[in-house]
């Protein structure tokens, strides 16, 4: 298994470094630039000022010469300085992550707690009026747009309601709340763009664990287990269950970018001030250290949500752990 693992990681260097070439060339190759997105609006720049600044951003040379200027301070994790404020953009970047990290965690254990169970009970009972809803359901999951749930989600409960507020994580006055009280903001701020954030997934999800639960119970095991005379409950959540969750265990591990990287649609849209939002922002002002540093982290937490996945394989089937052996 170690061997595998370092095996896996080595191979991760090249695939990372292909991956920043193809992002640099491509946020570089795109129309706009730093220096038009700040001088834009203003009549009085001339044109010996946006020289100025492409000499400031080092815009001045030639593609690969900046390429490699950025992959010099890469490499000792410098990720630069932001062009918008001039912060350092790692830390630009863990300032936004508990907050991305917060609504995400909480709503893929939403995902989990909801989309496992309907799943499983679908596949047990199959075309019965449950297994129809739940399907129905799905389809509506999957058609429904974010970004158009979270607005309708807005003006329900946050506008004609008045329940829930529609913007940020915490309100004004929170300074003036006790610990259980903050608990409380925090907790009314989050429900909509958790729910947001898990009404795609927890629709994707449960159709995953459906069809793998279905392709399992099918298998001469299951039919043995059964002839054996054990309970039904003890076949499918013990017996079953383990080996159906192989396909759930490489969404969960594809699912690791988005723990940090947060949804840009859901956090544009409420104002919440992360990873997401710093994105659009950044892509917006065309703040290419920015860019570059997230889109990294991106890359990285993808194969590392690859090699997690490949080790859970290990884990859930007792037969990949056997076959690596060999």
């Amino acid at each position: 298994m170690f061997g595998f693992i370092g095996r896996r990681l080595i191979q991760m260097v090249p695939i990372l470094l292909g991956i920043t070439i193809i992002t640099f060339a491509v946020i570089h190759l795109a129309p706009g630039s730093p220096v038009e997105a700040q001088t834009a609006m203003s009549l009085k720049s001339s044109a010996e000022a946006r020289a100025n600044l492409e000499r400031l951003y080092g815009l001045d040379k030639p593609l690969p010469e900046q390429y490699a200027l950025w992959l010099g301070r890469f490499v000792k994790l410098d990720f630069g300085k932001s062009f918008t404020d001039g912060q350092d953009v790692l830390e630009k970047i863990a300032s936004r992550v508990p907050v991305t990290l917060t609504i995400n965690v909480l709503s893929l254990l939403l995902i989990l707690i909801v989309a496992l169970p309907v799943g499983i009970i679908s596949a047990t009972k199959r075309y019965s009026l449950f297994d129809k809803a739940s399907t129905v359901l799905v389809f509506v999951g999957f058609s429904t747009p974010s970004f158009w749930l979270a607005l309708l989600l807005m003006i329900l409960f946050g506008v004609q309601l008045g329940i829930l507020p529609i913007s940020g994580i915490q309100s004004i006055n929170i300074s003036g709340l006790g610990l259980g009280g903050r608990l409380a903001d925090w907790g009314r701020h989050l429900v909509l763009p958790v729910f947001v954030s898990a009404f795609g997934g927890i629709a994707g999800l449960s159709r995953y664990s459906r069809s793998s639960m279905l392709e399992v119970i099918r298998q001469d095991y299951i039919r043995t287990a059964r002839a054996k005379g054990l309970p039904e409950g003890q076949v499918i959540w013990r017996h079953a269950l383990r080996n159906a969750l192989l396909p759930v265990v490489t969404i969960l591990g594809l699912s690791v970018p988005g723990l940090i990287g947060g949804g840009v649609i859901f956090e544009t849209i409420f104002s919440i001030p992360g990873m997401g939002q710093l994105y659009y922002q950044s892509v917006m002002s065309r703040d290419y250290p920015t860019i570059m540093g997230i889109m990294v982290i991106y890359a990285v937490l993808t194969l590392a949500g690859n090699l997690v996945a490949d080790i859970a394989y290990g884990l859930v089937d007792p037969r990949i752990r056997v076959g690596g052996a060999k």
